[in-house]
């Protein structure tokens, strides 16, 4: 059985953390902010953690485990 290969595009957008989450960008920060409120500019700024029950099938792709 040949070994699984990489998703490239997940390794990009995602970090893993010492405590074994996965850390992504807010979507939304682009284009189009002149009607977004600097409120909402500055929450989508935060970094978020990727779902508990998705975790495992990113974790999966990105040959982590």
């Amino acid at each position: 059985m040949p070994k699984m290969k990489t998703k490239k595009a997940l390794v990009g957008r995602f970090r893993l953390t010492a405590s074994g989450k996965l850390k992504r960008t807010r979507p939304g920060k682009r284009h189009i902010m002149t009607k977004k409120t600097p409120k909402r500019k500055r929450q989508l700024s935060t970094a978020a953690f990727v779902d508990a029950g998705q975790l495992k099938t990113y974790k999966r792709l990105m040959c982590l485990g």
